[in-house]
C-alpha cells in the first residue's frame, strides 16, 4: 500500500495518516500522549507547585466572624464599620469563679479592680454577680480588645485566680478558632483513614491505592496552597474544603483508573494509559460540570460566605482535575507493573436482588416516592432555621462553650446591642434612654447620659460653676474662671455678658476642659485636687473613646429578650421607632440580635435563589448529557425529593439547623448526589436497547454500585465525623446534613430512581431531541474511509479502530491492541454473534 492509499486512513490506535504517509493523531491522543511521554516534566512542575503550596497555605487569613459576610447593605455591616470608625472597644472577659463565699468573692473584686490594666469591674452582692456561691464579675481593661496586652492581662487574671473553679467567657483572641482547626485536623486523619479503607475495599489491585492517594493528596495540597490568592477566607471553608474537595472528586480518579484497568486487558502499560487519559477526559470533565453547576449557585448568594466557599470548592475541583490528567498518568506508569502483580478479586458483591426488587417494585415505589415527597416539602417548608450558635446544640463543646453554658445556668443569658446615633445633644440622649428603660423588654441600658460620673451626677449633667467648685472642692472664683474660659473656647459670648452664675456646663466636658487646661500649665491645682481630676478624667476619657466618637455617640442596651427569634426582631424595628422619634433615620441597631435578624433576611432571598440557580445550572448540563428533556426532569426530582427529605428530618426531630448548613448542602446535593442518578440512568439507557427491561437495571445496578458505594460511602463518613467531632455549630451542621443527604440520595437512586426510569422510559424516548437517522445500509467499492459504531460484512483491507468478534479471517497489523482467537463457546462472543444473527432474522422477517 502506498502513501496516497493510506492517506486519510487509522490503524487500530485511532492514528490517521496524513498525504506524505506520515501519522497524525487525533487530537485528545496527541494530548494524552504528551502529558504521558512527558511525565518526568510534569512530575517536576507539580512538585515545585506542591512545595510551594505547602509553604503558601500558612499565607492564608482566616475570617472567624459570621457577620463579615453580610452585604454591604446590611445595618449589621454599616453599624460595624460606623463604630470601626467612631470609637474603641475595649477588651472585655466575663470571669465566674465558683464554690466561693461572698467575702471571698468582695474579697477578689476588691483585688482585680486595683489592677492597672482593669478599668472597671462590675460586681455586687445582687443575683445578677453573686448566685449559688459562685461570683461572676464583668471586667473591663483598659487595652481596646485586638490589642495582644489585653488578652495577656486576661491571662494573666486567669493565672492569679488558678486556684479557684474558673470559668471564663470572652471575645478576644482566636481560641475557638484554634480549638476548630484542631479539631479538623483530626476528623481530616479519620476522613484519611476512611479513604484507605474504602479504597481497599473497593479496589481490584492492591497498588491501586497509592496512587490513587497521591493523586487526592496533590489536588488538596495546591487547592490548600493558592487559597493566600483570595486574600481572606471564610473559617467554615477554611475548616471543611478538603474533607468536601475529596468527597466531591474522589469520583475523578476512580473513573481514569477503571478506564485503565478496562484498556490495559488489550493493551500495554504505555498504550492503555494513552487511550485511557484520552478517553477520560471529556467523561470526567462532563461528570465535574453537575457538581461545578451546583456549587455555582452559591455564589448568587447576598450572603459572602457562599461565594467565599463556592470560589474554594470550585478551585478545588479545578486542582483535583489537573492532579488526575497530569499527575495521575505518570503515577499508573510507575506503579503499572505493580498494579499487574497485586491483582486481587473484587470484595463488592453482585446485588442481582436489588435489581429484581426494583423490576417487582416498578408500579408501587413511584406512586409511594410521590407521596413521601409530598409529606417531605410539607415538613421542610417547617424546618426549624436558626441564625445564631446561642440555639444550637453539639455534640461535642469547646473550653469557651463549656464556660459559656455554665455561666447562663448560674446567672442566665445576656443579650444587649449597640444604639448608635448622631452625637452632640446629651438631652435627647438621655431622655430616648429613659424611655427605652421604661420598656419590660429593656433590663438597663448604658450611655453617657445615664453613666453615673461622682457624687450623684451623671456624665452629661449639667452643673453651674458654684456647683463644680463643691464638687471637685476648688474656690468658686477659679471656678468661675474656668467657666469664662471655656465660654470663650466655645465661643459663647452672650453668656459672658448675661453673667456666669446660671451657665450651666455638661459635667463630662468641664471636667476634660479643666484637665487641658492644667495639662497646658494654665490652671495650677493642689496636688490632691489634680489626683482626683487626673483620675476622674482617666475615667472619663474611657467613656468617651466607648460611647462618643466625633460624629455619632454609642449606648449599650440591654435586653430581657433572647438573641433571636420573632419576638426579639419586632423589638429591634420597635427601637428604630423609638431612636427614629428623635434622630430620625440616622439610627443603627447592632448586635448579635441585630445580625441574625440581616442574616434572616438574606436567608430569605437566598433560599429561593440557590434552589433555582442549582436547578437550572444541573438542569442544563443534564439536557446536552441526554439530549432528552424527560431525562433531567426525572433525575432532578429525586435529588429534590431526597433534598427536601433531608431538611423534614430536622422539622420532625425539632433539632434547630444553622441556616447556612441548609444553603451550602443543599447545593452540593443537587451537585454531586446527582451524579449518582446519572451513572444508573445513563447506564440503563444503554442496555435497555440490547436487553429487557429486567436484566438491564439488574445489570446497570451491578455495574453502577462499586462507583456509588466508593465515593458515597466517603461522602457519608466524612460528614458523620464533621458533624459528630466538630464543636462549631455551623461546620457540625453541615457535617450532619451531608451524612444524612447523602445517606437518603444513595437510597433513592438505588431503590426508587430504577422504577421511575423502567417506568418513564418511554417518556424519556419520546422526548428525546437527538437527530434522528434513517436506517440504511451503505455500501462502497474502492477506496472508502468508515467512521461509526459498524455491524455488516467487510471484504478487503481495514485500517482503523476495532473492537469487535469476527467469525471468519483476519489477516492484518494490529498496533496497541492484539489479536486473540476466541473460543466459539465464549459466552461474550456467542452473545454479540446471536445479536446479529437476531437482527438478520427480524429484518428477514420484515422483508
Amino acid at each position: 500500500m502506498n502513501a496516497k492509499t493510506e492517506q486519510n486512513s487509522k490503524d487500530l490506535t485511532g492514528i490517521q495518516f496524513n498525504e506524505k504517509g506520515e501519522e497524525k493523531q487525533p487530537f485528545m491522543i496527541r494530548v494524552a500522549t504528551f502529558v504521558v511521554d512527558r511525565r518526568n516534566l510534569f512530575f517536576l512542575v507539580l512538585g515545585i507547585a506542591a512545595i510551594f503550596s505547602l509553604i503558601a497555605s500558612k499565607w492564608v487569613s482566616v475570617e472567624n466572624s459570621l457577620a463579615a459576610y453580610l452585604p454591604d447593605s446590611a445595618e449589621t455591616t454599616i453599624g460595624l464599620n460606623r463604630m470601626e470608625d467612631e470609637f474603641i472597644t475595649y477588651g472585655t472577659a466575663k470571669v465566674m469563679v465558683m464554690n466561693i463565699t461572698y467575702d471571698d468573692a468582695d474579697r477578689i473584686a476588691t483585688e482585680l479592680k486595683n489592677r492597672d490594666d482593669v478599668y472597671m469591674l462590675n460586681f455586687d452582692n445582687s443575683p445578677d454577680h453573686f448566685n449559688n456561691f459562685s461570683a461572676l464579675y464583668d471586667i473591663t481593661f483598659t487595652y481596646p480588645e485586638d490589642d495582644p496586652k489585653a488578652l495577656e492581662a486576661l491571662e494573666d487574671v486567669k493565672t492569679k485566680l488558678a486556684d479557684y473553679d474558673l470559668c471564663v467567657s470572652t471575645s478576644m483572641g482566636d481560641a475557638a478558632a484554634e480549638q476548630l482547626a484542631s479539631e479538623m485536623q483530626v476528623i481530616s486523619v479519620i476522613v484519611a483513614i476512611i479513604v484507605v479503607s474504602v479504597l481497599l475495599f473497593t479496589s481490584q489491585t492492591w497498588a491501586e491505592v497509592p496512587v490513587l492517594i497521591l493523586t487526592f493528596g496533590l489536588g488538596a495540597i495546591l487547592a490548600a496552597g493558592t487559597n493566600f490568592l483570595m486574600g481572606t477566607i471564610s473559617f467554615v471553608s477554611d475548616s471543611v474544603t478538603i474533607v468536601l474537595q475529596l468527597a466531591l472528586s474522589v469520583d475523578y480518579a476512580i473513573i481514569f483508573c477503571n478506564r485503565y484497568k478496562e484498556e490495559h486487558r488489550t493493551l500495554g502499560i504505555r498504550e492503555a494509559d494513552i487511550v485511557a487519559l484520552s478517553k477520560a477526559i471529556p467523561e470526567i470533565c462532563s461528570s465535574s460540570l453537575t457538581t461545578i453547576g451546583g456549587l455555582l449557585a452559591m455564589m448568587f448568594m447576598q450572603y459572602g460566605i457562599g461565594k467565599d466557599m463556592a470560589i474554594c470548592l470550585i478551585k478545588a475541583i479545578f486542582f483535583s482535575l489537573m492532579s488526575v490528567f497530569l499527575f495521575m498518568p505518570g503515577l499508573i506508569m510507575i506503579f503499572g507493573k505493580a498494579m499487574d502483580k497485586t491483582k486481587h478479586r473484587s470484595f463488592i458483591p453482585r446485588i442481582d436482588f436489588v435489581g429484581k426488587m426494583d423490576y417487582a417494585t416498578r408500579h408501587i415505589i413511584p406512586v409511594v416516592f410521590l407521596a413521601v415527597v409530598a409529606v417531605a416539602l410539607h415538613f421542610s417548608n417547617l424546618c426549624p432555621y436558626v441564625y445564631g450558635y446561642g440555639e444550637l446544640t453539639t455534640p461535642i463543646q469547646n473550653e469557651q462553650q463549656i464556660a459559656e453554658e455554665r455561666i447562663k445556668e448560674s446567672f442566665g443569658e445576656s443579650n444587649f446591642v449597640a444604639l448608635v446615633v448622631p452625637s452632640g445633644d446629651y438631652e435627647k440622649e438621655k431622655k430616648m434612654l429613659a424611655e427605652l428603660d421604661r420598656r419590660p423588654e429593656v433590663d438597663h441600658s448604658q450611655g453617657l447620659a445615664n453613666t453615673e460620673a461622682m457624687d450623684g451626677y451623671m456624665l452629661t449633667d449639667k452643673i453651674t460653676a458654684r456647683e463644680f467648685a463643691e464638687l471637685m472642692d476648688v474656690d468658686y472664683e477659679m471656678a468661675q474662671l474656668l467657666y469664662m474660659a471655656y465660654a470663650v473656647d466655645d465661643e459663647n459670648y452672650a453668656k459672658l455678658v448675661n453673667g456666669l452664675s446660671s451657665y450651666s456646663i455638661p459635667l463630662i466636658d468641664i471636667i476634660m476642659f479643666l484637665y487641658d487646661e492644667v495639662q497646658e500649665g494654665y490652671v495650677t491645682l493642689e496636688d490632691d485636687v489634680y489626683q482626683e481630676l487626673a483620675d476622674a478624667h482617666d475615667q472619663m476619657q474611657m467613656a468617651l473613646d466607648q460611647l462618643q466618637g466625633e460624629n455619632y455617640s454609642r449606648m449599650l442596651v440591654y435586653l430581657t429578650l433572647p438573641e433571636g427569634g420573632e419576638e426579639t426582631f419586632r423589638f429591634l424595628d420597635e427601637m428604630h421607632e423609638i431612636a427614629g422619634k428623635y434622630y430620625g433615620e440616622d439610627v443603627l441597631v447592632v448586635g448579635e440580635s441585630s445580625s441574625q435578624m440581616d442574616l434572616k433576611k438574606t436567608f430569605n432571598v437566598d433560599n429561593t435563589v440557590v434552589s433555582v440557580v442549582s436547578i437550572l445550572a444541573v438542569l442544563v448540563v443534564l439536557l446536552f448529557t441526554f439530549m432528552s428533556a424527560g431525562m433531567p426532569v426525572l433525575l432532578i426530582a429525586v435529588i429534590q425529593g431526597a433534598i427536601w427529605t433531608n431538611f423534614a428530618f430536622p422539622a420532625l426531630l425539632k433539632d434547630n439547623i444553622f441556616f447556612m448548613s441548609y444553603l451550602i448542602v443543599s447545593s452540593i446535593q443537587m451537585g454531586a448526589n446527582i451524579d449518582y442518578a446519572i451513572v444508573i440512568s445513563s447506564r440503563f439507557m444503554e442496555l435497555k436497547e440490547e436487553m429487557s427491561k429486567k436484566q438491564a437495571i439488574i445489570e446497570t445496578l451491578n455495574f453502577a454500585f462499586p462507583t456509588i458505594i466508593t465515593s458515597g460511602s466517603m461522602m457519608v463518613l466524612a460528614g458523620f465525623f464533621i458533624g459528630r467531632l466538630s464543636s462549631d455549630g455551623a461546620i457540625c451542621g453541615i457535617g450532619q446534613c451531608l451524612c444524612r443527604g447523602t445517606l437518603i440520595s444513595i437510597f433513592l437512586v438505588m431503590f426508587v430512581l430504577p422504577q421511575i426510569l423502567i417506568i418513564g422510559a418511554k417518556i424519556i424516548d419520546k422526548t428525546s431531541f437527538k437527530v434522528s437517522v434513517p436506517i440504511k445500509l451503505d455500501r462502497g467499492t474502492g477506496m472508502m474511509r468508515v467512521d461509526g459504531y459498524v455491524r455488516g460484512q467487510v471484504n478487503g483491507l481495514v485500517v482503523g479502530e476495532m473492537h469487535a468478534f469476527v467469525r471468519g479471517d483476519v489477516a492484518a497489523i494490529v498496533r496497541m491492541g492484539n489479536l486473540e482467537e476466541v473460543d466459539e463457546n465464549d459466552p461474550e462472543a456467542r452473545l454479540a454473534i446471536e445479536m446479529k444473527e437476531e437482527e438478520e432474522t427480524k429484518k428477514g422477517g420484515q422483508a
